[in-house]
């Protein structure tokens, strides 16, 4: 592979922020009065975007008032200004040092933009990144409608370009678009459910990013 763009899933690739989503979305149902699940079903949905996570979660309770209510619960929750915004150890260090190798990045996430804005402006990341797509203002993994604008606004075949993302929404999104993918096995979904969908490498840890991408050019 000759790749020129890497693009990187958010939650759970780049960020650490899996357990507060689950809080999130567990505290959400509680001020709803409504079944908590259990935090892997929660766990489950990360990657999606808000509406597709819903119907994932409560199928039986899907239109637009419950939607708009369990949103808005959420993101009072999420967005509490004490939360923790952690990247991965090593993952600062190895978006700068792809960058300068010569890549461009990019991010592909579920999350809102008002989200994604917010953590590149705390963590002073997002001039890292030279294109960026969020669920709310395109379509959701795995449909590959993102990628599609992110190749698009960067002028780059989705054959010189890699995903990299730690859920099955990432993978099939990359397979969608008709480009490679990496696992990060480090993240939300199992290695034998990320194998399914035959990646082209499996990480276990952010920091081996620049050496599997020279690996996939010899």
């Amino acid at each position: 592979m000759n790749i020129e763009l890497v693009i990187f899933d958010w939650d759970g690739t780049l960020m650490d922020s899996e357990r507060h989503i689950v809080a999130s979305l567990r505290g959400a149902s509680e001020r709803l009065g409504i079944e908590v699940l259990s935090d892997s079903d929660y766990r489950n949905i990360i990657g999606l975007g808000m509406r597709e996570a819903i119907r994932a979660l409560y199928p039986e309770r899907m239109c637009e008032d419950f939607v708009q209510a369990y949103t808005g619960a959420y993101r009072e929750l999420f967005f509490d200004p004490d939360a923790p915004q952690d990247l991965f150890e090593g993952a600062r260090e190895t978006v700068e040092a792809l960058l300068a190798q010569g890549y461009r990045l990019a991010v592909a996430t579920g999350k809102s933009r008002r989200g994604l804005d917010r953590v590149f402006d705390e963590l002073a990341i997002g001039h890292c990144f030279h294109a960026s797509r969020c669920a709310d203002e395109t379509q959701s993994k795995p449909h590959p409608q993102m990628l599609y604008e992110i190749l698009d606004e960067l002028d780059i075949p989705p054959q010189r370009a890699v995903m990299i993302g730690d859920t099955e929404y990432d993978l099939v999104m990359a397979g969608n678009a008709g480009m490679p993918a990496i696992a990060a096995a480090y993240g939300v979904h199992e290695h034998e459910r990320l194998l399914r969908h035959a990646p082209v490498a499996v990480i276990g840890d952010i920091r081996e990013v620049p050496s599997v991408l020279t690996a996939c050019r010899t």
